[in-house]
């Protein structure tokens, strides 16, 4: 199917699907009258997207409402997040490298270490709890997963002191775990009480709903801020019939062609630099030529871009119940992802009722209902992360770059690109900046580790703003360090080198060339390894 064509079928769909409302913005215009008070903040999360899946990142999936909230706001190109799901989540929420907030590998209740323990401990703070600390209310909808949670025996092992209203949350409805069915999820939770999916439940709906009634039911008087954590695009492809139609046809050219075309849009967009190629195609990836099985490998991807677009949806659905209350000028939104595309494959998994009919990745099981349980592959992960190199766990810029959109009216100016250099822990503070706040030494009769993050408001303004020299990651083994613009990254024992001003998609390793820096980096990191609890 072409392009041209694929446009007319979305367009046609999308009209109906909204009624009204067109991509989930109505006509009017913004309100007038915006008071001086702090502004509401709603941070949106997707969890295992690539760098390029959405069209304001050289996507082709349709996404009219993030694309909107970045032609009237801001893209950051080199943003980075925590290269996996939970240890993201901890740093997001505390404004901490991950272990320092006690999640530096899983949500595992095994580990006593203290960057290890699979929860939040009691040496961070949430933005939550801190925000609330200057008149701001606090809700969340969407995936928690940075307390424990066994999936076949979750009782042993609740922790509730780290579930999100024991951590600031006046109100909280999603899940514990960190992944499940999208349509018979796993520790579904509103409030403190687990509680049983509706009829016709589908878990991304479900967020946005929730997080658009916390809205119209928010204390008028006072700011809110707002956690939307959605699980999609992760595994398992689970996506309404309907949607997934209107990708029928849309990767019968395969993802070769995909990566081609994404990276061709992101040069014309200015979000990458022409000195960096696009990265060959992964190793243990067919060429799409080679491919057996092209029928399922398209409807695979078909699915996952069916997840995506339900998740926008929502995201419009929100941004027409802040025009509804009058408050989109003065609310910031931020989207970003959790890490890279995920090229793990799913053989089957047990849901609470028992084990899905067909369940695991297999050329014979088209994934989508509920009754399935499966990923979309490596390949495809490849072409979700163009034009980098590996995928989320890895701490190559493929698994660590986010897409990352800021919108504000009242302070952003429209359709900017920025190369600020930034990371996850930054969200803290600037949340904490934008509300005249400080961060505390100590909170409820505790000790906090000193935040790691520096505030990007005057970004978001246009202002100069110093940014970090060094930053740093760990997880199950991969290391990575960036320093200006060198980047030492781990792939198994050995440390690979790379200028990242010249070469961000890490294609021509230089640690042979300058071993004194390889040695000056890896001391860094080791230093850090020992002060953030990561050894």
């Amino acid at each position: 199917m072409s392009r041209r064509n694929f446009k007319e079928k979305f367009s046609v769909f999308g009209t109906i699907a909204l009624g009204t409302t067109i991509f989930g913005f109505t006509s009017c215009g913004i309100a007038d009258g915006v008071n001086d008070r702090q502004p509401n903040i709603i941070v949106i999360m997707a969890d295992d997207m690539g760098y390029s899946d959405i069209g304001c990142f050289g996507g082709e999936i349709p996404t009219p409402n993030i694309d909107y909230l970045a032609d009237n706001g801001i893209r950051f190109t080199q943003f980075y997040n925590g290269g996996r799901c939970c240890p993201t989540r901890a740093s997001l929420l505390t404004g901490l490298y991950a272990h320092q907030a006690g999640v530096g590998a899983m949500v595992s209740p095994h580990d006593d270490r203290p960057g290890y323990l699979g929860r939040l401990n009691e040496s961070c703070v949430t933005f939550a709890e801190v925000l609330k600390q200057y008149g701001y209310q606090a809700f969340m909808s969407g995936k928690w997963h940075v307390t424990h949670y066994e999936y076949n025996d979750p009782e042993p092992t609740l922790h509730p002191g780290t579930w999100p209203m024991q951590r600031g949350f006046d109100r909280f409805f999603g899940t514990l775990a960190g992944a499940g069915s999208l349509f018979d999820p796993v520790s579904l939770m509103e409030g403190n009480e687990f509680i049983e999916p509706w009829d016709d439940f589908y878990y991304t709906e479900a967020i946005s709903q929730k997080a658009v009634q916390f809205i119209g039911e928010a204390d008028k008087d006072k700011p809110f801020l707002l956690y939307i954590s959605h699980v999609a695009p992760h595994w398992p492809m689970h996506a309404r019939e309907e949607h997934i139609e209107l990708f029928k046809g849309l990767y019968d050219e395969g993802w070769d062609m995909l990566r081609e075309q994404r990276y061709a849009r992101m040069l014309d967009m200015g979000l990458v630099d022409e000195r960096w190629s696009l990265s060959p195609r992964d190793g243990a990836i067919d060429s799409w030529e080679d491919a057996p099985h092209k029928e399922w490998e398209a409807h695979r991807m078909a699915v996952y871009a069916a997840m995506v677009y339900s998740m926008d949806l929502g995201i419009g659905q929100v941004m027409d119940a802040l025009r509804e209350h009058d408050l989109v000028e003065n609310t910031l939104i931020v989207f970003l992802s959790d890490n890279g595309a995920c090229a793990e494959v799913i053989q089957g998994t047990q849901t609470r009722h028992g084990y899905f009919k067909n369940g695991g990745t297999h050329p014979d099981i088209y994934p989508g209902g509920p009754d399935t349980y499966a990923a979309y592959g490596r390949a495809w992960a490849n072409a979700g992360n163009t034009p980098y190199r590996r995928f989320k766990r890895w701490m190559h810029e493929g698994g660590i770059a986010t897409p990352f959109v800021a919108h504000w009216p009242r302070v952003i100016e429209p359709n900017q690109i920025t190369h600020h250099l930034a990371h996850i822990i930054d969200l803290m503070p600037t949340f904490i900046d934008m509300a005249g706040g400080s961060y505390p030494d100590t909170l409820f009769g505790r000790n906090l580790t000193p935040m790691e993050g520096i505030s990007f408001l005057p970004v978001l303004k246009g202002e100069p703003q110093e940014q970090h020299e060094t930053l740093y990651w760990e997880h199950l083994g991969y290391n990575a360090i960036r320093h200006d613009n060198w980047k030492l990254v781990s792939e198994g024992s050995e440390w690979q080198l790379y200028d990242l001003e010249n070469d961000r998609t890490e294609l021509n390793n230089l640690a042979a060339t300058y071993p004194e820096k390889v040695q000056q980096l890896s001391e860094m990191w080791e230093e850090w390894a020992i002060r953030a609890m990561v050894k």
